[in-house]
């Protein structure tokens, strides 16, 4: 069964204009009833770096879970963070950001790739007391536009460090939609299949013309878990390509059903969850 993780989090991170608690709330609301495994639905990271999430916590009170199975997944990108999120029972897992390149880790969380890889271990302590799991991204996953070093091998290394941490899904994150179809199937493929008891998820940013394609290498290299976002909203900054934006989940589900992939969502309530996508970003 493939993994819907719905990111509406990450589609609103960036903009400019800060939308209303109670709307964030609303949204969130009914992506919940579509069926999604996971809504990746805010973080705990400073408000003066992603002042768009500074009322998470508000919003997660406002958040209506008892008819919903999706879970729920909250950003963080320190020990601070993590010991903030770990106060509420509702959220499952904790996301956490690790860089392939030292130039983008700085940038993104203030700390070197070493610093990021202590703080993951102690973030899964911590998770792992609380009865919550981590999920590790692996940015810059498929290359970075900063001339640091890349390979599937150093991919593979990292994999590694983590494996020995007990980290148990790991997300290869395209943050510059860099990635072709060929490399997307590599990476799956090899890691996959060295390291079977981790699950791997695919979080790609693609212009709408490359998505098909590199769904179906990650879906052929075996991938069961992709993150996608309702109209393709959302993104790294750092692409400067407008056309570079998160998986659109609605054209992610097409390739999915092209495929004879399995997933369950309710379609009707996905309807109603794209209408007010419309309203909520316009």
């Amino acid at each position: 069964m493939i993994k819907l993780i719905e990111c509406p989090r990450d589609a609103m991170q960036g903009l400019p204009d800060f939308i209303d608690t109670a709307i964030k709330a609303a949204y969130i609301n009914q992506l919940l009833q579509v069926g999604f495994d996971t809504i990746d639905f805010g973080s705990f990271v400073s408000p003066k770096a992603i002042p768009q999430m500074r009322d998470t916590a508000d919003v997660l009170d406002l958040l209506d879970l008892f008819e919903s199975k999706s879970k729920l997944l909250a950003i963080i990108a320190n020990t601070r963070g993590a010991e903030d999120a770990l106060v509420f029972e509702q959220i499952d897992y904790l996301g956490f950001p690790l860089s392939l390149s030292e130039t983008f880790q700085q940038r993104n969380t203030n700390k070197s790739i070493q610093e990021a890889l202590q703080t993951v271990e102690e973030i899964q302590n911590m998770a792992e007391i609380k009865g919550k799991t981590l999920v590790t991204y692996l940015s810059m996953g498929f290359g970075n536009p900063y001339g640091d070093s890349y390979s599937p091998e150093l991919v593979a290394g990292f994999v590694e460090k983590l494996d020995g941490i007990g980290i148990k899904i790991i997300s290869f994150a395209d943050t510059v939609g860099s990635a072709d179809a060929s490399l997307i199937q590599e990476l799956f493929e090899v890691n996959i299949q060295a390291f079977p008891h981790i699950e791997f998820g695919a979080h790609l940013h693609s212009k709408p013309a490359e998505l098909e394609l590199k769904v179906k290498a990650a879906l052929k290299a075996g991938c069961t878990r992709f993150d996608a976002a309702l109209k393709g909203y959302g993104g790294c900054p750092m692409a400067n390509d407008d056309l570079v934006g998160n998986i659109a989940t609605e054209s992610l589900i097409k390739v999915l059903e092209k495929c004879s992939q399995p997933f369950e969502i309710n379609k009707t309530e996905f309807n109603e969850a794209m209408k007010i996508a419309n309203v909520v970003f316009a």
